[in-house]
């Protein structure tokens, strides 16, 4: 149907739990398994994180994040009093419903290959600062509770050992992070023993976010942490290759443990409320979230779909909510409203996203099948000497030139149409992501002479090219660059060669139009090679200088093109608009 997996899951946990067929009579019975799902998941964003690029987004994160929240919950805290619900039950609300779904964000955001594009930072910079913001939040229901018998229970003494306590804890998980982890898996490493590199990176998440939740953090948190820390390890692409089948598997659990909590009774009950306020929250948060993020500086479209994106309630309304009932903070059955509304509002975000990127149509194939399913058994069977990645318009040729040479290379790609269309060429293909490790490996990598990376997605062509640096030295990288700037970034990191890919057909282009201009063939020929050899010598000084190597390579920067030649007068504007743009005034 080309909706999110995430609705999918959400609802086959409604058709199985106890409100429906009820096949899983107690939700609760999966729910300390399909957490992990959510602390793997922040581990491996972590893993794709580096902390100076975190520091870049401390604005985001404390500034827009903050006001975020805290408009989200004044506005909606303010309607539920409005209708009824206690001052303190209306505090809690607010907040519960004023953040948003973590997992359900991120994975959508995974699918479409998103999470590095500027709307994709801005929407987890929010994400981040709401997971942070839990902690202070729990510890202050207590001071809402009738007569603080909650408070009064821990003395000063007590609190300042808590404190001590998390603040040990975050220093042994940064201090072991930073100098033990490398260290350990190098040994693990050398011995060559696949399963036991899984194992270990299960330990690493696992402990770090057990070790959190026992001083009072929570475990994604404590998962994060572990993955910044590991984010410019040598191991990461090798961690998140092994950690990523789990995390799958896992967080399906949790969005179907979720979709179990919806109580369709009490949604018959109170449906004509839940029809009211459902939309409405989605539609608020949508609205809040948009106008804040303008003021950061996003686009009009990059808001929206920030504010889209993270309209439905999150999974810690879950923890919330319980917490203030236990503190008499709420009564049952306003406590059961909020989960029954939060949970609807997961139902529905993921549709709303879906049909804002259509409405958009800025995605035209959102599948995203899950990597290497289809090389199980093949590890021996792959021996081409050239591994293509990518079959699209430019793969094509490439693979068309080799074949005419009589060389067959094996491909990889998702795309299933593509995959049909290179049957027609009888080449060795196959369905997987070239971005992960083990897709890699069982594609034939190790035995390859030559990797060619014909993706299409400047993000994910560096990526393979850091996984092909850091694991298959013996084979030469052939990469597509996208434009010059992401050219530049390839050569830092010591491509064996590159093409962008509308360099050369601009050029020929060009030679054929002073030929039939009547400029003799030899002179075009000669223009053109010029041309393309100023073109290559500043290519080089740029690298060399590092003018493009710094913050400006971050999404969203742009070159200014800069003419080869020197021109031989100014630039006259033709209208008026157009002398105005120039800055040459109206005569």
């Amino acid at each position: 149907m080309g909706l999110s997996a995430v609705l999918g899951y959400l609802a086959a946990g409604v058709v199985i739990g106890p409100s429906a067929l009820g096949l899983v009579g107690d939700p609760e019975t999966i729910g300390t398994v399909a957490e992990l799902g959510v602390v793997l998941l922040l581990f491996i964003v972590g893993l794709e994180l580096k902390i100076s690029h975190l520091w870049s987004m401390k604005r985001d994160i404390f500034g827009l994040g903050f006001v975020q929240m805290a408009i989200t919950a004044v506005c909606l805290g303010s309607v539920s009093v409005y209708v009824g619900f206690a001052p303190q039950a209306a505090v809690v609300t607010g907040i519960a419903v004023a953040l948003s779904a973590t997992a359900i964000a991120l994975q959508m955001l995974g699918e479409r290959n998103d999470l590095q594009t500027p709307y994709g930072q801005r929407s987890f910079a929010i994400l981040l600062f709401q997971d942070i913001s839990v902690v202070p939040v729990l510890a202050l229901l207590p001071l809402l509770a009738s007569g603080l018998t909650a408070v009064e229970q821990d003395s000063l003494g007590d609190r300042l050992i808590n404190l001590a306590e998390t603040v040990a804890a975050v220093a042994a998980v940064v201090l072991v992070g930073r100098y033990g982890l490398n260290p350990f898996f190098r040994v693990l490493a050398r011995s060559g023993a696949r399963e036991v590199m899984t194992a270990s990176a299960l330990l690493v998440v696992l402990g770090a976010a057990l070790l959190m939740e026992e001083v009072g953090l929570s475990m994604a948190m404590g998962a994060f942490l572990a993955g910044l820390l590991l984010a410019e390890s040598n191991f990461r692409h090798q961690l998140e290759a092994d950690i990523e089948p789990f995390r799958g598997m896992l967080l399906g659990l949790f969005f179907m443990s979720v979709g179990m909590s919806i109580d369709l009774a009490l949604v018959r009950q109170q449906w004509m409320l839940l029809a009211v306020a459902a939309p409405g929250v989605i539609l608020a948060k949508t609205v809040i979230i948009t106008l804040l993020s303008r003021v950061f500086g996003a686009t009009w479209r990059d808001g929206l779909r920030s504010g889209v994106l993270l309209c439905p309630a999150g999974e810690f309304a879950f923890v919330l909510v319980p917490v203030a009932l236990g503190l008499g903070l709420m009564s049952s059955g306003e406590a059961q409203l909020v989960t029954a509304l939060a949970a609807v509002t997961m139902l529905l975000g993921p549709i709303m996203a879906t049909l804002l990127e259509r409405t958009l149509e800025k995605r035209q194939d959102v599948e995203n099948h899950p990597g290497a399913e289809g090389f199980a058994g093949h590890e021996g069977e792959l021996s081409s000497r050239v591994l293509v990645i990518g079959f699209g318009r430019f793969g094509q040729i490439v693979n068309q030139v080799l074949l005419a040479q009589g060389i067959e290379p094996t491909v990889i790609d998702r795309d299933v149409e593509r995959i049909r269309d290179a049957g027609r060429f009888g080449l060795k293909i196959y369905y997987g992501d070239g971005a992960r490790l083990d897709v890699l490996r069982a594609a034939g990598a190790e035995k390859a002479e030559m990797i060619c990376v014909c993706t299409d997605d400047p993000a994910t062509t560096l990526k393979i090219v850091e996984i092909i640096h850091e694991n298959f030295r013996n084979a030469r990288s052939f990469v597509r660059a996208y434009d010059r700037v992401h050219a530049v970034e390839l050569m830092n990191m010591e491509v064996d060669f590159h093409q962008r890919e509308v360099f050369e057909s601009a050029i020929t282009f060009s030679r054929a139009a002073l030929e039939e201009l009547g400029t003799d063939p030899e002179t075009a020929v000669a223009i053109a090679n010029d041309v393309r050899k100023r073109d290559i010598a500043r290519l080089i000084l740029q690298k060399a200088e590092g003018s493009m190597g710094g913050a400006e390579l971050m999404v969203g920067a742009k070159i200014t093109p800069q003419p080869l030649e020197t021109p031989a007068g100014r630039a006259r504007g033709l209208s008026a608009e157009t002398r105005d743009i120039l800055g040459e005034g109206v005569f």
